[in-house]
Parts: C-alpha cells; sequence; structure tokens
C-alpha cells in the first residue's frame, strides 16, 4: 500500500505494473466481526464457526475472509478468538450493490459467540440523501427541525432549495444562516399556473425529491399538484379534518372556541381540494387552561418540525426506489428464500405426521390448523380450553455456538405443555414460530425434529407453525423460537381445586437446569474460563459430556406421568418450577392465606451437582438459588394426606424418586408462601 502511494512499484515503459491488477467496475467492502464487549473488554478463546455457502450460479460475486484476532486451539483443530476485531469478510462484485451483497452473505457463513457487526457498512454510498425543496412565505420555523437532524446526521436528506414568494421572508434569511440555497420568486403580474410552473422548473433544477410547504401562503394550482402528486407535503396546524382551510392563528382561536381539550399538527399529501390531501402523520399536544392562541401556536409550532421529520424519514426509501433499480431485486436477493422454505416444509412433513392423535392428522400446509373436540373425547358444554405459550431463552444462545438444535425443541414444547397441565389440562396441540435472518434448512429442520419429539412425550399433535426468514433482523446463524399449546379440560377438573391446609407437598425430579436461568449459567462459564467444548466439570448426565451437551439436556416433560393421576383425583394442585424456582412459583397453586413449608433434610433433597457448581461459580446464598433455578425439583404436587402414600407408590411404579418435600400449612400475618428449612447440599 505504501509502495503504490509513493509510486515505487516497478512500471512497464507501457505505464503499466505488473504487480497490480485493476477489474474495471468492480468494488469490495469489507466488514469486520468483533467480539462481545470489544473495543472495551472481551472474551477471548470462543470457537469460530464457518460454514460453506452456496452462492448464485454463475455469480462474478467473491468472498474473502482475512483472519486478525484468531488463534488455532491446541490440538490445531479449531478456530478461536483472540482479539477484539476477530475478522474481516470482504466481497468483491461488479457494483458496489454486488459487493455489499457478498460481504454480509460471507458474514451469514461464519459464526462465533458474542459476535457483533455493523449492518450499514455502505448504506451511505448505496442510499444517497433525499433532495428536498421547501416553500414557505413566513419565518419557516418548522424548517429548523429539519436542518438541525440533517446536521446532526440523523436525516438521511439535504436541502436542495428554499423558495419564497416573499423578498423578505423569514424562511430565507433562515436559509442564508445555514447556507442552503434559498431563492425569492415574485409572483407579480404571474397567473396562479403561470408562476406554479416557475417553481417547478427552480424545483426541478435542483434536483428535488420531496417538496415541503413550511407556511406556504397560496394555493396550488392543479398542474403543479399533478407535477408533483405523491412528492409535496403540507403541515397543518390542527388535527385535520378539524378546522380545514384555517391558517396560522385562526386555527388555534378555533381550537379555543371549540373547547377541544388536544390540538396538534397534520402532515398531508398536497391535492386540489384545500388542507383534504391524505394524512401521512399527526402529532399531537394537550390544550392547556388558561391557554391563549398565541400559547397554543408555539406548542403545535414545536411538532410541526419534528412531525417534517418523521415523514422525511418515513419516506426517503421509497422515494429513490428507482435509482436502486438497476439491477433486478427478487426476494431472494432481498434475503428470504422462498425454495429453502419449501424445502424445509418437505422435510419436516414426516416429523409433524408423527404426532398424529385423536383430533386431527397432523398435516401441513393448509392456512391454519384444524383439531377436532369431539374425535379427542372433549365434546360436550363442560369443556374448557387452555393455551399456553412461551420460549428457550438464552438457552438458545449455547445450542447456536455449538450447532445443536434438536433439543431445544423439546425444550421448546415442554415449557408449554408443562404450563398448561399444571390446570389439570391434556395437551391436544401445538405451534411453533422460528423466526431467522437467513434460513439454515438444516438446523431448522433439526429443531423441529426435537418440537415433534417433544408433542409425542406430550400426545400432542404438531399442527403448524410459521417460519419467518426476516434478513437483517438476526446476525449469522441465530435465530429465536416461540411455542404455543392448546389444552382441554373438564370444568370440574380444573386445577388448583380444593388445596388446603394439611395437604402433603410431592416433588419430581428435574432433568437439569431446564430452560430457565441460561443467562447467569452462560455468565458463570464465562467466569469460569470454559469452552461449550470443554470437559463438563460437573457431573452430568451422560459421561464424558461437553460443557455444552450437559447444559442442554432438554427440559422435561411430565404429562403422560401425571395425566392419569390427575384424571384419578388424586392431585388437587401442580406447579411448574421455572423462572423464580420454588419460591416463586409454589404460591401459584396456593391460596393467600396458605405457606408451604418445605423440610430439605427430612425430604432427603439432594442439590445436583449443576447446581452445586453454578452455586460455586456464582457465589449464589441459597435463597437466590431457589429463586432462579428448579434446583433439582422440575414439578410440585399437592395431594390429600391420606392419598400421599397412593401417589408415592403410583409414582415410585413409573420408575420415579419422588420426594415429600413438606406440608401446607396456615399462614402467619405476612409471612412468606414457601419457607424452606434445612440446607441444600
Amino acid at each position: 500500500m505504501l509502495a503504490c502511494s509513493h509510486h515505487s512499484l516497478p512500471v512497464s515503459a507501457s505505464g503499466q505494473c505488473s504487480l497490480v491488477q485493476w477489474t474495471e467496475g468492480a468494488a469490495a467492502c469489507t466488514v469486520v466481526l468483533a467480539s462481545e464487549g470489544y473495543p472495551g473488554k472481551y472474551p477471548t478463546g470462543r470457537e469460530v464457526v464457518m460454514r460453506g455457502q452456496e452462492g448464485p450460479e454463475k455469480s462474478e460475486e467473491s468472498v474473502f475472509v482475512y483472519h486478525a484476532g484468531t488463534a488455532a486451539s491446541g490440538d490445531g483443530e479449531r478456530c478461536l478468538t483472540s482479539g477484539g476485531r476477530v475478522l474481516a469478510v470482504t466481497g468483491v462484485g461488479r457494483g458496489l450493490r454486488a459487493a455489499v451483497q457478498a460481504a454480509y452473505r460471507g458474514v451469514e457463513s461464519v459464526s462465533f459467540e458474542g459476535m457483533h457487526f455493523r449492518r450499514d457498512i455502505a448504506q451511505r454510498g448505496l442510499t444517497r440523501p433525499i433532495r428536498l425543496g421547501v416553500l414557505g412565505s413566513t419565518r419557516g420555523t418548522a424548517l429548523q427541525a429539519v436542518i438541525d437532524a440533517i446536521e446532526a446526521g440523523q436525516l438521511a436528506a439535504e436541502v436542495s432549495l428554499v423558495l419564497s414568494n416573499q423578498a423578505q421572508a423569514g424562511i430565507l434569511q433562515r436559509a442564508a444562516r445555514h447556507g442552503l440555497p434559498h431563492l425569492w420568486v415574485s409572483a407579480e403580474g404571474l397567473s396562479r399556473e403561470a408562476f406554479d410552473r416557475v417553481v417547478t422548473a427552480r424545483l426541478e433544477q435542483a434536483g428535488v425529491d420531496l417538496v415541503l410547504m413550511v407556511g406556504f401562503m397560496r394555493i396550488a394550482s392543479a398542474e403543479f399538484v399533478g407535477r408533483w402528486q405523491g412528492r409535496c407535503l403540507n403541515v397543518h396546524p390542527s388535527l385535520l379534518p378539524r378546522f380545514a382551510g384555517g391558517m396560522d392563528l385562526q386555527v388555534h382561536r378555533a381550537v379555543l372556541a371549540a373547547g377541544d381539550r388536544e390540538s396538534g399538527c397534520s402532515i398531508h399529501w398536497v391535492s386540489e381540494q384545500l388542507d383534504g390531501g391524505p394524512l401521512l402523520l399527526q402529532r399531537r399536544c394537550p390544550v392547556l387552561p388558561g391557554d391563549s392562541a398565541e400559547d397554543l401556536k408555539q406548542r403545535v409550532q414545536q411538532l410541526e418540525g419534528a412531525a417534517f421529520v418523521e415523514a422525511v424519514r418515513l419516506l426517503h426509501a421509497s422515494l429513490i426506489l428507482e435509482e436502486q433499480q438497476a439491477q433486478p431485486l427478487t426476494y431472494k436477493a432481498a434475503g428470504v428464500d422462498i425454495d429453502a422454505g419449501e424445502e424445509l416444509v418437505a422435510r419436516i412433513k414426516p416429523h409433524c405426521k408423527a404426532t398424529v392423535r385423536p383430533g386431527c392428522d397432523a398435516e401441513l400446509g393448509g392456512f391454519g390448523g384444524l383439531f377436532d373436540l369431539a374425535q379427542a373425547g372433549f365434546g360436550g358444554d363442560d369443556t374448557v380450553l387452555v393455551a399456553g405459550t412461551d420460549g428457550v431463552g438464552t438457552k438458545l444462545v449455547i445450542a447456536q455456538a455449538v450447532g445443536q438444535h434438536r433439543s431445544i425443541g423439546v425444550d421448546l414444547v415442554a415449557m408449554c405443555v408443562n404450563d398448561i397441565l399444571v390446570c389439570g389440562a391434556e395437551p391436544l396441540f401445538f405451534l411453533d414460530y422460528y423466526a431467522t435472518g437467513r434460513l439454515d434448512v438444516h438446523a431448522a429442520e433439526q429443531v423441529v425434529q426435537g418440537i415433534a419429539e417433544g408433542c409425542v412425550q406430550a400426545g400432542a399433535a404438531l399442527i403448524g407453525g410459521e417460519t419467518a426468514e426476516m434478513a437483517g433482523m438476526y446476525a449469522a446463524g441465530e435465530f429465536d423460537l416461540a411455542g404455543f399449546s392448546v389444552g382441554a379440560v373438564r370444568r370440574g377438573a380444573i386445577l388448583p381445586r380444593g388445596v388446603a391446609a394439611g395437604d402433603v407437598l410431592l416433588g419430581l425430579a428435574s432433568s437439569g437446569v431446564h430452560s430457565n436461568g441460561y443467562s447467569l449459567v452462560r455468565k458463570c462459564v464465562d467466569r469460569a474460563g470454559l469452552r461449550w467444548t470443554d470437559p463438563c466439570p460437573f457431573e452430568g448426565p451422560q459421561k464424558g459430556a461437553t460443557v455444552a451437551e450437559a447444559l442442554l439436556t432438554p427440559t422435561r416433560i411430565y404429562v403422560k406421568l401425571l395425566l392419569p393421576l390427575i384424571r384419578g383425583g388424586l392431585v388437587k394442585g401442580l406447579a411448574h418450577i421455572t423462572g423464580g424456582g420454588l419460591l416463586d412459583n409454589v404460591p401459584r397453586m396456593l391460596p393467600h392465606d396458605l405457606t408451604a413449608l418445605v423440610d430439605v433434610e427430612a425430604a432427603g433433597w439432594r442439590l445436583p451437582a449443576v447446581f452445586a457448581w453454578l452455586q460455586k461459580v456464582a457465589g449464589l446464598s441459597q435463597q437466590e438459588l431457589l429463586r432462579t433455578f428448579n434446583c433439582g425439583v422440575g414439578m410440585v404436587l399437592a395431594v390429600r394426606p391420606d392419598l400421599a402414600d397412593t401417589v408415592l407408590r403410583e409414582l415410585r411404579d413409573a420408575g420415579e424418586e419422588p420426594l415429600t418435600l413438606g406440608v401446607l400449612g396456615k399462614r402467619q400475618d405476612e409471612q412468606a408462601q414457601v419457607v424452606v428449612t434445612g440446607l441444600l447440599t
């Protein structure tokens, strides 16, 4: 680079340098991928995953990845982050737009935990500022907000011309102070049409995209309206259509006389009908007791400038779109691949079919999923539907970091159906929402496989879902999930039912952390200096499991275990131990006058290894631990004392090792609704 700038490279007699080759019409764009926390303190040692990408056929675009803050792992098999600026992804293409698209397509093939990057590289070069022409006859107060926003870099616009029909108008002086092009056009001796032709000519010479009328005291001719249709805005100092046709203080006096409690301004398209063009937006303010017309005018004027700024932002893209259409723009080029979506549907149909149950056929492809309550055994007037929705939280971050997606599909189902179950309901069907920036068919299929597996465990049918591909909303490799489930219960069987003092509390084991508290879990892993692929520092569910494998253990689904007990009238209440832990979830099934008295030592409750490790690394008190994690108990049952042994026997026969956590007692004054005695170890 230095040699190029100093003209010191060897040059032939023809003036060419053999070491440098230029490509006509080509452009390059580079996007830097940075570590979490950069430019401040940032972690290192996070694995960098690079996936192959499928480019368009006969593409003239290329992608290059340059390493900066990276290092090889000890075994030389993995690439790890070692600096703040980790990678530079460069796209080369025929023109700037193609280069930018290539660069961001390359970004989507790279991922590491905490990766972040700018999403607006080259946007100024791709999208020029919108050129504004301003017409005004008075001081042009509203113009000041537009000027301020432009000068602050908050509005992609430039004022190409300020024009007035008054030689001494304050708006011209305002333009002069800011060095803006400005012009007085005399209307003397000109018809309305002739004057407007002069104005149009001046606006066209300035290359104006959008005309703003800021206190322009003239009525536009039909010819002017036609020429600038959809490109000319006016501000009116009232909430149109009220007080249309009025001007300045006249409008504010009318507002006060009418006794209106609020006023404001309206930005509308200019039409042949005075103040009758379509509204673009309105901004409101209160009319205060004792307001004069001048007071109200001042308050409304403060809104007018901000309203113009917002209007210009809204219209920017649409008004210069034609300049961005030199190349055909398809939905796929914009980042949404319909073919990939159809491929995903084809792949997941067999998984969905595996969830068929009485009431539906689990067929995909319709606009909605159908379910027949009568076929499911819930006909009649006493059927109550129960709905639940949830997500997986930041457990997703771990799954995405290591590319293990199936288990979180089970989590998604579990978090919804367990919540329905505690109402006494049988989950009937499930729907999912999968949102991503660019659809990875393989990852999405893994997720749906997990969802189908969870539905089978819960006895629910997977009857549909939505896959939303939203380019620019998510970083490369990222996606989000939401689940929705509906169940049914007979009105007389809704839980909780008749929970009373003396009832016994039983606890069912969780499979691990389940799907809550993962923001803290990830901080603990980071504090311990561990990577997701490191050996698990605590005894996990599988021998030799990695950190990620242990923490991705799917949430347990309790439906088939507990439905027979619920239908047999053996359970009075249930609490799904999720966010808030035992302390915040058990009270959700209790009347206000009861307290859960939990005796850790009498129950033989031992803290599973994962929670003991989290408590140690985070330095959590037992109280905080019990309010954050399930601590090994994923579901709590309230049963009659005379039926407790029966329920315990049923659970043990099913292979469970239930805990007798304690009993319910009368609550004393402001006593907590869950009182835990003894230490978890």
